[in-house]
């Protein structure tokens, strides 16, 4: 196969927004390598070297944080017909995106409520860039502006209709929807990155999308972080139309 016969799938997500199991579910594809978070060391290092994630250094010293060499690396893939690769979108916070131009762009977003909840069982009190709506939004205004072709999957829609949205997705990646993208073993891939283990509990318990539970209102909030976040997540839907 030559590298340009490749698909190149690039997932533009916010943290806790089922990106994981979405990886999952294209691990399963025997046409398709999938790749886990190639800038989060970058991102340590570069975009917010003060955060405080756990296994800060275990990450960064896992991964290459040379944003050029980390781009090459994707550009000289030819393994299999189809690259999906799971990505943070703050991760690439002011940073350009001109490598991925030719790219299939899937943008998935989550009520930004129930992104909080989940963050916060990790790490306290996460902040507006540690959620990622705002570059969601700015992503999806340049991708918008450049007449860039991109698709917003909403996490609680997956999570109620696998199969449909899945084949919807699918309809726009120009590939053939596979029913093996419904289900997965428990436990981790050899793809996790070495954070799995703090962040990737559910999802290593789980075989397959689990039905959401429930889906928050979003209501008039007197936290900031979470107020400021649904905005932005409210102007990427808006785009979607």
């Amino acid at each position: 196969m030559s590298e340009s016969s490749a698909r190149k799938i690039m997932l533009w997500s916010s943290p806790r927004n089922i990106s994981t199991a979405l990886m999952y579910s294209f691990a399963q594809r025997e046409d398709t390598s999938v790749v886990d978070e190639p800038f989060y060391a970058y991102y340590l290092t570069h975009v917010n070297p003060s955060a405080d994630h756990p296994g800060k250094e275990e990450i960064i010293n896992s991964q290459s944080s040379n944003f050029s060499k980390i781009v090459a690396k994707m550009d000289e893939f030819k393994d299999k017909n189809i690259l999906f690769v799971k990505n943070m979108t703050h991760h690439l916070a002011k940073t350009s995106f001109n490598f991925s131009r030719n790219w299939y762009h899937v943008i998935l977003t989550r009520n930004p409520q129930s992104a909080y909840n989940s963050f916060k069982k990790v790490i306290d009190k996460p902040t507006v860039l540690d959620l990622g709506y705002k570059e969601q939004y700015s992503i999806g205004l340049k991708l918008k502006g450049q007449n860039i072709p991109f698709y917003v999957l909403s996490s609680e829609e997956l999570l109620n209709s696998p199969k449909k949205e899945l084949e919807n997705l699918c309809d726009f990646l120009n590939i053939n929807f596979n029913d093996n993208m419904l289900s997965w073993n428990r436990g981790g891939i050899k793809e996790d990155g070495v954070w799995a283990k703090y962040w990737y509990e559910n999802v290593h318990n789980s075989e397959g999308f689990l039905k959401n539970k429930q889906v928050n209102n979003l209501k008039k909030t007197e936290n900031d972080t979470i107020a400021v976040s649904t905005e932005f997540y409210f102007k990427l839907l808006a785009l979607k139309k």
